[in-house]
């Protein structure tokens, strides 16, 4: 069997399948060219991240297909139910980035909150000349323990994004379109666990009473954060998005953060992807990643792992 990992796949994810006696395929492919590859080679999997796209086209283009991985958690760029509707297996790996998407998150807060984003920029172009005005600007930053964290979003990634909060002494708002409070076990390094009850709230709460909000939703037909919801968000609060393009209306939250109604904004995803506003990029008061959030060392090793043991026990059966 024929498995083409067009996006990549971590070195023990790949050794796993080759014990197995699959024949994997590690080419980065582009897009135009994907399906004569997957014709001429008779691949039978196909292993993508984000930036493959599995649409329609593909799958009909290419019937030696029989299974569909997408590593993380994310399906957008696979239509899942053409491809089911096909008889083609979808998999993919839900809890293996989850850990690695709320470390970036608090990355981006505790950046937000100390300016680390600007003062980042700014000392390689003035610390030398003037590091007491900068370090004058930069002194009022505030500590996280005690603030409030809003979350628009409780699944996997939510979850952990909750723990995380909770452990740094942060109190927490929750908003979820299933209006259940959610029970998260914290695990410390000595095998000790404590358990929270943490209750779901409206949506309109959370936008109220927080100091960062943090996206963690599905992929939406319309936008959840604009204008209206910028006016009911408190004086001075942050926004954190590492969950999807497409939530957030970029340009009123421009305009929010000119007149400091918002203090600052975090994106790892953005609604034009590759290429992002040039003015969100420029805005001295928004922190910046280039779509990293399930992207560690540690999350491509389960990532790999988990999608080599679910295609080995697709075959197996």
């Amino acid at each position: 069997m024929k498995i083409l990992a067009n996006d990549g796949l971590s070195p023990k994810g790949a050794n796993l399948l080759k014990k197995a006696s699959f024949e994997l395929f590690q080419d980065n492919i582009s897009q135009n060219e994907l399906s004569e590859f997957i014709n001429r080679q008779q691949i039978e999997v196909l292993l993508v991240r984000s930036t493959t796209k599995v649409q329609a086209a593909l799958i009909d283009a290419c019937l030696s297909l029989k299974l569909i991985g997408r590593g993380g958690v994310g399906m957008d760029n696979i239509d899942v139910e053409y491809v089911q509707k096909k008889g083609i297996k979808v998999i993919n790996t839900p809890n293996a980035s989850s850990h690695s998407v709320a470390e970036l998150v608090f990355a981006h807060i505790m950046s937000m909150a100390r300016y680390l984003h600007d003062s980042n920029r700014s000392m390689p172009l003035q610390g030398d000349t003037h590091f007491e005005a900068l370090k004058k600007v930069y002194s009022s930053g505030c500590e996280l323990r005690g603030k409030t964290l809003g979350v628009l979003g409780a699944g996997r990634i939510g979850l952990e994004v909750i723990k995380v909060a909770l452990a740094l002494g942060m109190k927490v708002k929750v908003f979820d379109m299933i209006p259940e409070d959610r029970q998260v076990t914290i695990d410390f390094f000595d095998g000790r666990k404590i358990s929270f009850n943490v209750p779901v709230v409206s949506k309109e709460e959370v936008l109220k009473s927080s100091d960062f909000i943090t996206l963690h939703v599905p992929r939406q037909k319309n936008m959840i954060l604009g204008k209206e919801e910028f006016k009911m968000m408190k004086k001075g609060s942050g926004i954190v998005n590492t969950s999807r393009g497409g939530l957030i209306d970029e340009k009123s939250l421009l305009t929010a953060l000119n007149r400091r109604k918002i203090a600052y904004a975090a994106f790892d995803v953005y609604n034009e992807e590759p290429k992002p506003s040039v003015e969100l990029l420029m805005h001295p008061a928004v922190s910046l990643s280039p779509h990293i959030g399930g992207s560690t060392r540690e999350s491509q090793e389960r990532i790999g792992l988990e999608l080599a043991e679910q295609i080995i026990s697709f075959y197996r059966k």
